[in-house]
């Protein structure tokens, strides 16, 4: 019996020596894992040390509110210039409300999905279609359009490759500039 006792401790404490080891955890972290944890690192170091000001004035909200005081305003009329990459104006066209670049949507063009999966639920970021039930890439953001101010005709252009967009509430005093669409601005309402 006393040889019994004696294998059973020497079993019981081999188990309790192996299944200890077992249950370790010797796998070194992952190179991703590693990367984050370094960078976490740096930046919490960083903010320790240089902590962002904070501001009793903010002039980015002073001047996104002067955008919206500007163009809260049916009917106002937008003044597009073209430019061309010498600085040279192109031509202008005359909308009603400033343009809007194709990667402007009225719905989100994600949508949160919950799935499951052999780990358990998830949450999974989609695309979604847009209103007119296509599907956007959201890569014509270079690409504008918007409504003619007198004939409502509908107009589209492209920046980018040298062009660029100049949008003024007002007309620029003193270019001899032609118009690129139907409304000329000596012709609107003074």
């Amino acid at each position: 019996m006393r040889v019994t006792r004696t294998v059973t401790a020497a079993l019981a404490a081999t188990a309790v020596l192996f299944g200890g080891v077992a249950c370790t955890d010797t796998k070194k972290p992952d190179a991703k894992q590693a990367e984050r944890t370094s960078v976490n690192g740096t930046y919490e170091g960083l903010v320790a040390a240089q902590p962002a000001h904070t501001m009793s004035f903010s002039p980015t909200r002073q001047t996104k509110n002067f955008w919206i005081d500007t163009w809260d305003e049916p009917g106002k009329l937008a003044y597009v210039y073209l430019q061309n990459g010498d600085g040279k104006l192109l031509g202008y066209f005359v909308l009603e409300g400033p343009p809007v670049d194709k990667c402007t949507s009225l719905v989100p063009p994600y949508e949160v999905v919950s799935s499951s999966d052999s780990n358990g639920k998830s949450a999974v970021v989609v695309p979604r279609p847009s209103v007119d039930g296509t599907w956007s890439s959201g890569s014509n953001c270079n690409t504008f359009y918007g409504k003619d101010a007198t004939t409502g005709a509908y107009i589209e252009y492209g920046t980018g490759f040298g062009i660029n967009p100049l949008l003024f509430d007002q007309p620029l005093p003193n270019t001899n500039v032609a118009p690129m669409g139907p409304t000329r601005i000596e012709d609107l309402p003074k």
